[in-house]
């Protein structure tokens, strides 16, 4: 049995592949159909040619809130938050930069004429995240303060400050729960004209929540990934979709998922057994999948927990395989990239995690 570590997740990737903008359409993107031993180059919107009747394709509705605000302390020092999740009221939870952390109580004033006051740390008194209590002269909540005043959260990868663009691409045509930070990108291909196109194939379709969270970029930091230690996100699997999972089952279609935020959904309900909560799944090799069958899903960062995700799915070398091959032909990387289509390995793969 194979044993994995963190540099078996690694590969070279020249920078001019990373896609700093979507393509001029949704749809016109590339598609690595990487369903068979030798992959094929197909565009998009070919997409539902490799689908069947009866196949349930499964979406995270998330909506990506314009979670990044800036502020100042009363020192008049410069800061930056990012809202990673909205608790009750005016509270929220917030990643923050600034040069020096401000003192529990201290009120700061933000861009966009509200302020922010820090509670303390969280989840506890020693967590990495800070939690804030909103306050506005309109009674704003924070969604609203966050639509009004925040920048959309592009990834750290994306070189370029926000704009009118990123506020229309960096979202799904169909985001309904607002939020995510970071979008679930595969799902970013899919235009109306797409959904129409397998509406007619008999395409079924369903939707799951999950929030994604700033910590989809976190590194790994140790060679021994099962060090790692998975950030939390928000999920639910509503009825409806967990019907329409099962009849999809009944009848022998294939439950096909769009993103790997949609995979660490249905397989954290499937482990768990509990529709909804936070989930911390960490999918590596040797992993037993339960409910998804195929897979949309974007290109990711080189020694990512996501290329341990899809490495898991497909099977490792094929996946390294699939992914040299992208390499070569000029694929677009991550959020604005393109994508690739896998289907499940038809054995689990006999490896485990170096431990």
């Amino acid at each position: 049995m194979r044993s994995f570590t963190l540099s078996d997740f690694d590969f070279d990737l020249p920078p001019a592949l990373v896609a700093q903008h979507p393509a001029l359409e949704r749809s016109a993107s590339r598609l690595l159909d990487g369903t068979a031993a030798t992959p094929i180059d197909r565009i998009f919107r070919e997409l539902p040619t490799l689908l069947r009747a009866g196949d349930l394709l499964v979406f995270n509705d998330t909506q990506v809130v314009k979670a990044r605000l800036f502020g100042e302390k009363p020192t008049g020092g410069k800061l930056e938050l990012l809202v990673e999740r909205v608790l009750q009221g005016q509270e929220v939870v917030c990643h923050m930069k600034v040069s020096k952390k401000p003192a529990v109580g201290t009120t700061l004033q933000m861009v966009g004429g509200f302020r922010a006051t820090l509670l303390g740390r969280w989840p506890a008194d020693d967590g990495p995240l800070f939690r804030f209590a909103f306050e506005s002269d309109q009674g704003e909540d924070p969604y609203a303060l966050m639509a009004r005043c925040g920048h959309v959260p592009l990834p750290p990868y994306i070189t370029h400050a926000d704009s009118s663009e990123d506020e229309r691409r960096y979202q799904t045509v169909f985001a309904r729960v607002p939020g995510a930070v970071a979008a679930p990108t595969a799902a970013l291909h899919f235009d109306e004209a797409l959904l129409a196109a397998l509406d007619a194939r008999g395409v079924q379709r369903a939707n799951v929540t999950l929030h994604v969270g700033a910590g989809t970029f976190q590194p790994v930091k140790t060679e021994n990934i099962a060090e790692h230690h998975m950030h939390a996100e928000r999920y639910e699997v509503p009825p409806a979709t967990q019907q329409a999972i099962a009849d999809c089952k009944a009848r022998g279609g294939r439950v096909v998922a769009v993103g790997t935020t949609t995979v660490r959904t249905l397989e954290s309900w499937a482990k768990s057994g509990e529709p909804r909560g936070d989930t911390t799944i960490f999918i590596t090799p040797g992993f037993a999948f339960r409910h998804v069958d195929v897979l949309v899903t974007n290109f990711h960062l080189p020694k990512s927990t996501l290329m341990m995700l899809v490495s898991a799915f497909a099977g490792y070398e094929h996946v390294m395989a699939l992914y040299r091959h992208a390499v070569h032909e000029g694929y677009r990387f991550f959020s604005y990239g393109d994508a690739m289509l896998l289907e499940r390995a038809s054995t689990i793969d006999q490896t485990t995690v170096q431990r």
